[in-house]
């Protein structure tokens, strides 16, 4: 009965890990070949080239699995404690210190506060340090071919990887990234980094992985972009009383109550807040209750980096206790 026992654990592991190993591409795929046939005709890339690439990219299980449990899935006082962390923190406060010539020009340069900058860093790759070990090209592979669900946006991401690999000169296959295909210290999506990356050190590359500067400037100049309010609030914390306010909520991420609208659905604001801004109500689960917050127009901006209001007030919060400590330090 133990032999038994034994072979059948060693029948389940070794089919498991085959199961889990990476495995070339199925070649004969319709939506493979309608992919080359499309880059060929459409950027002027080379069908044998493209071809022997892709036999050379490999599909991950893995990958199809972390992206059907993002940790957005999560309540609030699960995921807050994701990222608000002391090592975090005190993380931020050492990049701060030791990249304040290239934060406090791209504040000056792009009007993004420095410690919001670093929060975004700290939040997507612990401020450099763990960028993603998955070759882009499998990830977005991977997902444009064998994930239906996100099909459509992951074979556009790989487009864009293609050719910013050809805008770039770098080796299509020697990038790594995250398992949905993000990039570098600032984790940008292949598209991003063709419309927001900036060689913000001007030495003829605009350098994600390695380059501090780029990452940096890159990070503000995608705020920037996205319409980044200078010297404007991103969240308050609010009460509310009645129940007017909860045919607020639920909304969306993007402003569009004025503060008298607000005020007339039983939420009550700080003072202080400029007249014309605009919010939206959000709900934020505790482990004793809801807090609630109004979302400004830079807390919006935040959420064009990823579409989750959890993730926004993430890097805020970071980013106050990152400033905080920062300013008790000096």
């Amino acid at each position: 009965m133990k032999l038994s026992g034994l072979l059948i654990n060693l029948f389940l592991l070794i089919t498991f890990n085959a199961q889990a190993a990476p495995r070339p591409l199925d070649m004969s795929q319709t939506n493979i070949k309608h992919f080359i046939q499309q880059m060929v005709q459409q950027h002027n890339f080379e069908a044998e080239s493209l071809q022997t690439l892709f036999k050379q990219a490999r599909h991950h299980e893995s990958i199809i699995e972390a992206i059907s449990r993002p940790a957005e899935a999560k309540p609030w006082h699960e995921y807050r404690p994701i990222f608000l962390t002391k090592d975090r923190i005190k993380g931020g406060v050492n990049f701060w210190n030791e990249q304040t010539s290239a934060l406090t020009r791209a504040q000056k340069t792009y009007g993004v506060p420095e410690e919001i900058i670093t929060a975004i860093i700290g939040v997507e790759t612990r401020y450099g340090k763990h960028k993603g070990r998955f070759p882009v090209i499998d990830s977005l592979s991977t997902l444009a071919f064998g994930y239906p669900p996100r099909s459509k946006f992951f074979t556009s991401e790989l487009e864009h990887y293609l050719l910013m690999v050809r805008e770039e000169k770098f080796d299509p296959l020697t990038q790594l990234g995250s398992y949905a295909g993000a990039m570098g210290m600032p984790q940008f999506i292949s598209s991003s980094f063709r419309r927001y990356a900036v060689d913000f050190n001007d030495d003829g590359q605009r350098n994600l992985w390695t380059n501090t500067e780029d990452a940096v400037g890159s990070v503000a100049n995608y705020f920037k972009m996205h319409r980044w309010q200078k010297g404007q609030p991103i969240t308050s914390k609010v009460r509310v009383h009645g129940k007017r306010y909860l045919k607020l909520l639920e909304q969306g991420l993007k402003p569009k109550y004025s503060k008298q609208q607000l005020m007339d659905n039983g939420i009550i604001l700080p003072d202080g807040l400029p007249d014309n801004i605009k919010g939206s109500l959000l709900a934020f689960e505790t482990k004793t209750g809801t807090e609630y917050w109004v979302g400004w127009d830079n807390f919006y901006v935040i959420s064009r980096y990823n579409h989750s209001a959890l993730y926004s007030m993430a890097v805020f919060q970071l980013s106050k206790e990152i400033q905080q400590k920062h300013q008790t330090e000096r």
